[in-house]
């Protein structure tokens, strides 16, 4: 019986864990990836502990992410008037068995690819070719339809499809054509990066301001010897009138004077947030967008994973990890069912519905409700949270998102591999 051939669309961070974990469960993989030339795009995400501990049983392991990151401390939420929210521990910190990383987005793509190639070799990513749709074979398989670089066109069998093609996902188009369009919720995010001394714990992911002006920063370097990091930051407005997000592209390049007369008041004791941003090399422009949630995300020997499933509001530090737990719930659920459509529909059956709730808890501000809730109660000014918010209510509702995610602590501790070691997929002899 021949190797099945799995057929990925997209080289990010979905296609590339989905590669990574379906080599090592014994199943030849393909991703087509449309640019030429990988680079390091991008600046700061979190890799929440879930994720961390499916790397960790990739066998991409602490020193490797310290390289290209650092393990995050605390998270908090902190008033427009400076004064603090909420503040909780994070990683290892918190009780979890494995750290929260703050990365910088390209330098783990880039840590990813180099994986993918070192243990599947160079022919494993097909730069410089876009899988534009699917047929469905009589077989049961599917062929890939493939433009590159040069606009031409072949086609490519495959035992699976999988859409990791992101927001603009070719896949998910074809699958379904009636989709509503790309939703914007009125919040435009401005980010970039810029050398400065790390806040709070020295590792903190904090939000700071209301609901709808805010900044988030974190270190996503280790100090230098002067004790500078790399800080990510992601400043935030939202709008009323009709401003047309679809001039802002995706990380358009833009120059500060553009916004950051915005955030001339974000100047506190231990914070000044316009002479850290005037430090920042290059600044990008980004709409806040998702899609609402898909009824499936399988058709047939097609399935859909990534921001190409569910992309998310970048509110609750989850789209890339969400993306590695894809990869590896399916990865799981191919070491029961085998590489048959029947594990796309078991993977669907379980996460499609979940998921897209997470997703929209996130559009409702996902963890920053708390900033909501503060806003509704006191118009964002108090002397003392718990006369607003009580503890037990603020610790509750970050419990609620943490359940919702898959990274509720006790829970992910008590919990076996996803993956046991060494397992492989049971194939039927011919």
């Amino acid at each position: 019986m021949p190797q099945e051939q799995v057929l990925i669309a997209g080289g990010g961070i979905a296609g590339l864990a989905l590669a990574l974990t379906l080599h090592e469960i014994g199943v030849a993989a393909t991703v087509f990836e449309s640019v030429r030339e990988l680079k390091p795009l991008g600046v700061g995400i979190n890799l929440q502990p879930n994720a961390v501990r499916e790397l960790e049983d990739l066998g991409i392991g602490e020193a490797e992410m310290d390289a290209v990151g650092i393990p995050a401390r605390e998270w908090a939420l902190v008033g427009l008037n400076g004064r603090e929210i909420y503040a909780e521990p994070r990683g290892k910190l918190a009780g979890y068995n494995w750290h929260q990383y703050a990365v910088h987005r390209g330098a783990f793509h880039m840590l990813l690819y180099r994986n993918v190639i070192e243990r599947m070799g160079p022919q494993a990513v097909r730069l410089g070719e876009k899988i534009t749709g699917y047929r469905k074979d009589g077989s049961g398989g599917v062929t890939a339809l493939v433009e590159d670089a040069q606009g031409a066109r072949h086609e490519v069998p495959g035992t699976l499809l999988f859409g990791a093609d992101g927001i603009h996902s070719a896949v998910r188009a074809q699958m379904h054509p009636d989709q509503p369009p790309i939703h914007w919720g009125g919040t435009i995010m401005w980010r970039g990066t810029a050398r400065g001394v790390p806040i709070r714990t020295g590792s903190s992911f904090v939000g700071l301001g209301t609901s709808r002006h805010r900044v988030v920063l974190y270190p996503i370097s280790h100090p230098d010897a002067d004790g500078l990091a790399d800080i990510n930051w992601i400043a935030e407005q939202t709008y009323d009138t009709d401003h047309d997000w679809t001039k802002s592209g995706w990380f358009r390049p833009v120059e500060l004077a553009e916004f950051a007369h915005e955030f001339d008041g974000f100047v506190y004791d231990w914070l000044d947030l316009p002479t850290l941003l005037a430090k920042s090399e290059v600044a990008y422009e980004n709409p806040m967008i998702d899609r609402d949630p898909l009824p499936t995300w399988v058709d047939g020997p097609v399935c859909l994973i990534g921001d190409a499933a569910h992309p998310m509001y970048p509110t609750g530090s989850n789209g890339a990890s969400q993306a590695i737990m894809d990869a590896r719930q399916m990865g799981r659920i191919m070491l029961e069912q085998g590489v048959t459509p029947a594990a796309l529909a078991a993977f669907d059956a379980a996460f499609c519905e979940p998921i897209g709730q997470v997703a929209m808890r996130n559009r409702g501000a996902g963890p920053f409700g708390l900033l909501n809730m503060v806003d509704e109660r006191c118009g964002g000014q108090f002397d003392n949270i718990d006369d607003v918010i009580p503890a037990h209510e603020r610790s509750a509702f970050m419990l609620a998102y943490q359940q919702a995610a898959g990274f509720a602590k006790d829970r992910l501790n008590a919990a076996p591999r996803t993956i046991p070691a060494g397992a492989k997929v049971a194939r039927v002899p011919a």
